[in-house]
């Protein structure tokens, strides 16, 4: 009998013991990154540390996918104030509610650090740099902010004054935008980005390069405003819907190049408000495939200097359109592009039609005047006024533009 007392003895005090040092680890994580020596490699020893945790010196921290640190839902997990600090392999979880204090999984204040292969959840803000530059964001999964409202949600991956970045291959759910403000020379390439607000927002950031994402069911997959020399390179963007739906949109940009992406699906696929804006430069869109959305490309005025060659359209509602009065986008060169809508002929076989493409405003253009006539937009009411409206027109109708050479095949495109 005093036998199997004393192993029960035994017994609980190793549990009691185990579990002391349990709550003492999730308070000296802290310690050994202070302890630490410069350039360390930090194994994280197995668990869920509950801390808040600041970097000051170039250490990695390897949590081998065994480790939470938890910020118990108050300020910043984890603050780097450090160059060449890496962070890898860990879980990390609920930072504050402070929109002031930008509460955040991850905040970067340094630069050369390397920050992949983690599991981003329950944060305000996923990973937030701020005049921090050469920084790597590689395979990270941003899960979801916080349980909020779209708008109140914080941004995955924020960006302010920080230049030559990398966001590569991360993958992002359930959080606003992934922001890119006041910073040049960023490369983003193989992210993908959905059920959020903005895939990308740049404001006042040039020379970024945009390329092979996946931005899906978000308000807006791309916006540029104020952002010159972009480049946006073979993205997929799709199921950008409800009343600002827009694939990639711009506002007073110049000098940007779009290029193989597919933008299918949209309210608007490709929206241009004054863009370029800059006197004598030019955007280019070729290669593009702009597939079954409401309004293929949508001018917010009659503007000028856009060029479209060897572009698809294809299954889109209203190819191109532009708001207010009779306007047109003739201003525009239309060059070599695919219409599914083209009615000419290629009697010489060379792929190029015999006529030009001619897409005109009728009756059924009635919804650029009156926004609230976009209720209809499809009914039968206004397909009939447009078959009217063609077959013997009351006013002159308005040509939006001419495409001199449209190609036939579509697949020649490519």
């Amino acid at each position: 009998m005093w036998l199997k007392l004393l192993l029960v003895y035994i017994v609980n005090v190793f549990i009691l013991s185990v579990s002391v040092q349990a709550d003492e680890n999730k308070h000296n994580l802290q310690k050994l990154i202070d302890t630490a020596e410069y350039g360390a490699t930090l194994v994280i020893p197995p668990g869920h540390y509950v801390n808040n945790l600041i970097i000051k010196k170039p250490i990695t921290l390897d949590g081998n996918n065994q480790v939470i640190i938890d910020g118990n839902n108050k300020g910043t997990v984890i603050l780097i104030e450090s160059n060449n600090v890496q962070l890898r392999n860990l879980s990390i979880m609920h930072s504050g509610y402070s929109y002031d204090q930008i509460d955040a999984c991850i905040q970067v204040r340094g630069n050369f650090n390397i920050i992949k292969d983690n599991i981003i959840e329950d944060c305000l803000f996923g990973i937030d740099l701020q005049q921090s530059d050469h920084n790597i964001i590689r395979r990270n999964q941003f899960t979801h902010s916080k349980p909020l409202s779209l708008g109140l949600r914080g941004d995955a991956i924020r960006l302010w004054y920080s230049m030559n970045n990398q966001l590569v291959n991360n993958k992002i759910s359930y959080f606003r935008d992934i922001v890119i403000w006041y910073s040049k020379d960023n490369r983003i390439t193989g992210n993908t980005a959905q059920h959020g607000r903005y895939g990308l927002h740049f404001m006042y950031s040039q020379y970024n390069q945009v390329e092979d994402n996946d931005l899906l069911h978000n308000s807006v997959g791309i916006f540029l405003m104020y952002s010159d020399g972009v480049t946006v390179k073979n993205n997929r963007i799709a199921h950008s819907v409800g009343a600002t739906g827009v694939g990639i949109g711009f506002k007073e940009t110049s000098d940007t190049l779009i290029q193989g992406n597919q933008i299918l699906y949209c309210a608007t696929g490709i929206y241009s408000d004054l863009s370029p804006y800059q006197p004598e430069t030019v955007n280019h869109f070729s290669h593009n495939e702009i597939l079954y959305n409401s309004i293929g490309v949508l001018f917010h005025n009659d503007w000028k200097d856009n060029i479209f060659k060897e572009n698809r359209f294809i299954g889109n509602h209203s190819q191109v359109a532009v708001q207010g009065g009779r306007s047109t986008a003739q201003h525009n060169e239309w060059n070599n592009n695919y219409w599914d809508d083209y009615q000419g002929f290629d009697r010489d076989r060379d792929g190029i039609g015999d006529t030009a493409y001619e897409l005109y405003g009728y009756g059924d253009q009635i919804w650029m005047d009156n926004p609230s006539a976009q209720f209809f937009r499809g009914s039968l009411m206004l397909e009939l006024i447009d078959f009217l409206e063609r077959l013997a027109p009351l006013s002159e109708p308005v040509m939006i533009l001419r495409d001199l050479r449209p190609s036939i095949r579509a697949n020649t495109l490519k």
